[in-house]
């Protein structure tokens, strides 16, 4: 077994780019169903990073479906056709398409979690987006804080829907655009940016904390809008 594997570039991303490469050796065939990975010393030397991102890498790809581990034993593929689980390739996120689909996908659920979460939101749920807009607020502006903040902020209205589902979906694909637009490095910065952002979550926030769940909707468009167009998506408009 011939494993096409280098090291990877630095960055905030480095456990998505080592998943990334092991799944593509998958994808290519030179890692089979059933075969070991090697060890996680092995596979740290090889991509020139911690043995910490390396389990990083494995936790997600275990969490994907592509691979199954037995205490004491290692790592191993898993036969394809037996998993249900939804992936994501990160390398196929990279073709502006695919990640112009991905982000409509995401406002889909985004808008329609942002009207179920005015109508259902409860106290706690207000108060852990406050929490997270707290957060966000004082972090510098596109840096991995901020973004992890961000995700944050949406998984706590996607938690006020009441609805399990609803925040595994968004979590899985807000992740996937984060991971993205932290890989490409192409989101503008600027103080400017940062209060039109804020103010456009704020905003959101007022709407579910008032149980509005229209003015939820129109809020979450128009962030989503302006999300794109900060990424260089600048066709993708509310509806």
């Amino acid at each position: 077994m011939v494993l096409k594997l280098d090291k990877v570039n630095r960055g905030p991303h480095l456990s998505t780019l080592v998943a990334s490469s092991i799944s593509r050796e998958i994808a290519e065939g030179r890692l089979k169903p059933g075969d070991q990975l090697p060890t996680e010393q092995a596979l740290a030397q090889t991509f020139g990073v911690s043995r910490n991102v390396v389990r990083e890498a494995i936790a997600r790809l275990r969490s994907e479906g592509r691979i199954w581990s037995q205490q004491g034993r290692g790592a191993f593929v898993t036969d394809a056709t037996n998993t249900t689980v939804l992936t994501i390739d990160y390398d196929a996120l990279q073709q502006a398409n695919a990640f112009r689909s991905l982000f409509e996908l995401r406002g889909i659920l985004e808008v329609e979690a942002a009207s179920l979460a005015a109508k259902r939101r409860t106290e706690s749920d207000i108060a852990a987006m406050h929490e997270a807009l707290d957060i966000m607020t004082g972090a510098p502006y596109g840096s991995v804080m901020w973004l992890k903040t961000d995700l944050e902020f949406h998984r706590t209205v996607a938690a006020a829907t009441g609805n399990p589902y609803m925040v595994q979906f968004l979590t899985f694909v807000s992740e996937r655009v984060r991971d993205s637009i932290l890989a490409a490095g192409n989101q503008q910065r600027s103080d400017d940016m940062a209060s039109i952002t804020l103010g456009e979550h704020r905003r959101i926030l007022e709407a579910i904390e008032a149980g509005n769940p229209e003015e939820a909707q129109a809020a979450m468009q128009d962030h989503l809008a302006g999300a794109a167009h900060r990424v260089g998506l600048p066709d993708i408009k509310p509806d």
